[in-house]
């Protein structure tokens, strides 16, 4: 399984390398065999994906499986360490899956690019960014683990930058200075603790569990790595790059940023945060639930402007504005420090994924149909009508949105739960009458959530289907005629079925991903 593993890194990035290959005199015919070999080895990486967690032992999800560790720079101890746990195993499928459904609708919807777009280069690109994705999931050294974060940042700035739209430049600048602030800071604090420690290794940092650290050399090292990664989770208030991205990203850089990318945060907050320097978590987890709490009326705040009538706001920037508050959730079962609230945080990071990824996917449906994903432009003074004009898409619209929600019975509610049960009785050593406000505004924000979301639902998929389309009027004198607006094309099918499909099944059975999760996460914070 070992082999499986190193093959899932290695195929992205032999693919990344073959794009650059001369294919032919023909543009357009080496354009199309580009993105024909992105959605190979795309699907090719998918299934070394389903080989591993088929193969994964899931009566030991808390013990690393399919490992490597080789030395690597032996100067400095540095190892090429791999491997995958009940923790990592979910996220490494979810970013192999999104990443094949995003190759497969690029095949028939290449974004439009700056001058004349290459699919090469976006193909290119998109199996880089695979790789430190897939990366960061799977190494096991703290160095390793700082390579594969940073591999992330170019090849989603040039998506944004050169395959964007709007202001997709300066959205991209911003993106890259940000995250790479945020990470030379999360840098230091783990050089402080692989010089303290004598070691970069995460498995042995993890089975010491603090010890061999001075209180004040983990109470500094986690201040580094919480600000580091609260950059990327998104946390508030460092979270002010992630509307401007997500408005400018294409329609496939914004699922991913939302479905994985975000992810790397948090799963760095329960990888390298809880196990290694626990009295430093200790430490600052009162003040991470707060910033949690604030994120999540914030951004449920902040969406509630955007879908209000005159507001003007865009339905990207809206489910942007989402992510904070939704992400809000994760980081608060995270600062209970209990295995309910990480485990809820865990859950509702793949929920998040797929829910939001089928959004964004949806909303650049509407964008391309319309013109615009402006939602008073896209309301008029009735109403969209997607349930009149395409009423597949209408019903899949308001499926992802009570999903996101969080109904009971689909992937949104058990993460969100999990997350309020943890700061409900939070870890020892904690303040309980705290996390219990901290709570009470995380209840508040479900409702917001709900207000915003059903608002956004009666906007864009009720209203009078005979009235003029969105940014089509009819001249003065001329009757209302209404434009066809295309439903659910195969290639759209193909992409988000898998994400609906899987909303409902972690919906219903939850125990696909909390039976892996539990145990890998009593591991961690025992000092596993």
């Amino acid at each position: 399984m070992n082999a499986v593993l190193i093959a899932l890194l290695l195929l992205p990035l032999l693919g990344a390398v073959a794009t650059l290959a001369p294919l032919g005199a023909d543009p357009q015919a080496a354009d199309r065999r580009a993105l024909r070999l992105g959605v190979a080895v795309t699907g090719a990486v998918l299934l070394l994906t389903v080989v591993l967690a088929v193969g994964f032992d899931h009566g030991a999800p808390s013990r690393m499986q399919a490992v490597t560790d080789l030395r690597w720079i032996p100067a400095i101890g540095v190892r090429l360490h791999l491997g995958v746990d009940g923790i990592s195993l979910p996220l490494i499928v979810l970013t192999a899956l999104l990443t094949f459904l995003c190759a497969v609708y690029s095949t028939k919807r290449l974004p439009d690019g700056e001058g004349t777009p290459s699919a090469r280069s976006f193909t290119g690109l998109l199996l880089l960014l695979e790789v430190g994705m897939l990366a960061t999931f799977a190494v096991l050294d703290l160095v390793l683990f700082f390579v594969a974060f940073e591999i992330v940042l170019i090849p989603m700035y040039f998506l944004i930058a050169r395959w964007g739209s709007g202001q997709r430049v300066p959205a991209a600048n911003r993106f890259i200075l940000y995250t790479l602030l945020g990470s030379a800071v999360m840098l230091l604090g783990f050089l402080l603790i692989g010089t303290e420690a004598g070691t970069f290794d995460m498995t042995e940092l993890a089975a010491a569990h603090g010890s061999g650290l001075s209180h004040t050399t983990q109470v500094i090292a986690a201040l580094a790595i919480v600000a580091g990664l609260a950059v990327k989770a998104p946390a508030w208030p460092l979270h002010s790059w992630l509307p401007d991205a997500h408005t400018s990203a294409p329609t496939v850089g914004s699922v991913l940023l939302a479905g994985v990318l975000l992810k790397m945060g948090t799963y760095g907050l329960v990888r390298v945060l809880l196990p290694i320097v626990p009295d430093g978590t200790a430490t600052f987890a009162p003040y991470l639930g707060a910033l949690a709490a604030v994120g999540i009326v914030y951004g449920s705040l902040a969406c509630l402007a955007l879908a209000r009538p005159g507001a003007k706001g865009d339905l990207k920037r809206l489910i942007a504005y989402s992510s904070v508050g939704h992400m809000g959730f994760v980081l608060l079962g995270i600062a209970s420090l209990t295995p309910v609230g990480v485990n809820g945080a865990l859950f509702a990071n793949i929920a998040h994924g797929l829910i939001t990824g089928l959004l964004f996917f949806l909303v650049g449906a509407v964008k391309d149909r319309y013109g615009t994903a402006d939602l008073d432009t896209l309301a008029g003074s009735t109403g969209a009508a997607l349930y009149g004009r395409a009423p597949r898409i209408g019903a899949l619209l308001a499926f992802a949105a009570v999903a996101s929600l969080g109904l009971p019975g689909l992937a949104g509610f058990w993460g969100e739960l999990l997350a309020m049960f943890g700061a409900f009785d939070p870890a020892a050593g904690l303040s309980r009458p705290a996390f219990v406000t901290y709570m009470v505004i995380a209840g508040l924000g479900t409702l917001l959530t709900a207000g915003y979301l059903l608002l956004v639902v009666k906007r864009v998929c009720m209203g009078d289907p005979s009235a003029p389309p969105a940014g089509r009027p009819t001249g003065a004198g001329q009757p209302a005629v209404v434009a066809e607006i295309p439903d659910i094309r195969p290639y759209e099918a193909v992409s988000w079925s898998p994400l609906a499909a899987l909303t409902l099944v972690a919906g219903l059975w939850p125990a696909l991903l909390l039976g892996l999760s539990d145990p890998a996460v009593k591991h961690l914070l025992g000092g596993g």
